[in-house]
């Protein structure tokens, strides 16, 4: 009898300890992206020079940025706050650029890596890195870019872009790399 009750009750301490471990104050489901209706872009993908609202100066085509390397003179990388995937909107311009990049070649495919710093355990950071890779993603598919010429990927804490325990490198370390294939 007192057998029975202590395997009840240590199993209800492991399931509510188990429970508690995989809990996670951010919510990795919730949407960090929003149609704001693109307002950059035309159909068709191409920009008509007529009062672009974005400000957003037109992507360089030549051939540098033909081989993969990505728009010239555009950075390739989204930073993001300590425990978030919400793009911020001081890279709305980045994602315009690079949207109209890959919407011109259909053969061209971007592969978005999403990277943590090294505080948290080895999965949640891998499922962060992966919800940060997903938002860019999406971004860009709502700027237009078919989901053919994305593929997002987690690296969690695996890539550090800076080594250090400093908040300026964990802030370096926190991102999304866009690469071109």
């Amino acid at each position: 009898m007192m057998n029975a009750k202590l395997k009840r009750v240590s199993l209800a301490l492991a399931i509510t300890a188990l429970m508690a471990g995989c809990s996670s104050g951010v919510k990795l489901e919730d949407a960090p992206v929003e149609d704001r209706g693109a307002t950059s872009t035309v159909p068709g993908g191409a920009n008509t020079g007529s009062s672009n609202q974005s400000g957003v100066a037109p992507v360089n085509l030549d051939a540098s940025a033909r081989d993969g390397a990505g728009p010239v003179g555009v950075a390739r990388i989204v930073y993001f706050d300590y425990d978030s995937y919400v793009i911020k909107g001081e890279f709305q311009s980045l994602l315009d650029a690079h949207a109209r990049f890959i919407k011109a070649s259909p053969n061209r495919k971007v592969m978005i890596e999403g990277h943590t710093d090294d505080r948290g355990g080895r999965e949640y950071n891998l499922a962060l890195g992966q919800k940060r890779a997903e938002a860019v993603r999406r971004a860009l598919g709502l700027l237009g870019v078919p989901d053919s010429q994305m593929e997002a990927v987690s690296f969690g804490k695996e890539k550090p872009a800076v080594q250090g325990n400093s908040e300026d490198a964990h802030a370096q370390n926190r991102r999304a790399e866009l690469s071109y294939r």
